[in-house]
């Protein structure tokens, strides 16, 4: 198996933050706003350095992704930062009318994605944003792992022409993939080459992936492990060339199993290649107050149940 080394734990949104800070040395056309949490996102340096360019809208999250919208017509690349819940759910339409409906140029960056957001609670974690922006016609959505493909991923959407969505966490979670690693875009990353089933995971449970892979080796079972850091557009050819091989899949994600990484899996698999599947993710209900180690193993997001996850599916083929 190949090895992975965890550099040291570090939070997703400092990721954002530091990306924040390379584009706006090096590109002017860039800008950034803010609904009142500016150090919840890590916007900081961004801020002190590049006044001219940043606004603080306050808590006016739907004017926020208008004047985002209006930027772009100047030729402008803003990026937006708030929390997941109030970068989607609380601002649905204003993104499809201004941002959506008319492909424009706006970067919707999310903090405090899913259930590791923690103590907050139901109100401000939210499990089904990617459903409801994949949904939208022309919008990209990521989805990262790490600290370092958070910066790489954010230094690739000022590049990429069209509304995206990228999505990253509160918690500080294991920092592995390469540092300055070419981000590309609709393109999944092979981890782990294995036989026996496949494991295709997004964002925080990338880590837990590679860590049930671990486990299932130790049992004789062989993982085949994909990090799917964009859902949409979903790289298709990754996961049906590793289903080939395997004959059963898993997904993995901190998100509804409705509308999330696994439907598009399974939309996919039943268009091309229908196969024996199994949903590590929550389960068509709202979250709760809690540690995000108490979350995760409560709603059975760790490489524990994706373990269980590939043997069960496995009995399937």
């Amino acid at each position: 198996m190949k090895e992975y080394t965890n550099s040291g734990n570090k939070d997703t949104r400092s990721g954002f933050g530091a990306g924040l800070t390379e584009l706006g040395k090096k590109n002017e056309n860039v800008v950034a706003l803010c609904a009142d949490l500016t150090g919840s996102l890590k916007m900081n340096d961004f801020a002190a350095n590049h006044p001219e360019r940043f606004f603080q809208v306050g808590i006016a999250e739907a004017n926020m992704m208008g004047i985002a919208a209006g930027l772009t017509i100047g030729g402008k690349i803003p990026f937006t930062g708030t929390f997941a819940n109030f970068s989607t759910g609380r601002v649905y339409d204003q993104i499809r009318q201004s941002i959506a409906y008319s492909d424009k140029n706006v970067k919707i960056c999310a903090s405090h994605s899913g259930l590791t957001l923690g103590e907050d609670g139901a109100t401000h974690q939210i499990l089904e944003d990617i459903g409801l922006m994949k949904m939208l016609p022309g919008m990209t959505v990521i989805n990262t792992c790490d600290y370092n493909q958070t910066k790489n991923a954010t230094l690739a959407i000022a590049d990429y022409e069209g509304p995206v969505y990228l999505r990253f966490g509160r918690p500080k979670v294991a920092n592995f993939t390469p540092e300055n690693d070419d981000f590309q875009i609709g393109k999944g990353v092979q981890l782990q080459e294995g036989n026996d089933v496949t494991i295709v995971a997004t964002g925080h449970l990338v880590w837990e992936a590679l860590e049930a892979a671990k486990q299932l080796h130790e049992a004789g079972i062989s993982a085949n492990v994909i990090n799917i850091h964009t859902i949409k557009p979903l790289d298709e050819e990754i996961i049906i060339k590793s289903v080939q091989k395997t004959g059963c899949i898993v997904t993995a994600e901190e998100h509804n199993y409705l509308g999330g990484l696994g439907e598009s899996v399974a939309r996919t698999l039943a268009q091309h290649l229908p196969t024996p599947q199994e949903f590590v993710a929550t389960q068509d209900t709202f979250g709760e107050s809690g540690t995000p180690e108490q979350l995760l193993e409560k709603y059975g997001l760790n490489a524990e149940n994706i373990v269980k996850m590939s043997k069960q599916v496995i009995t399937r083929k």
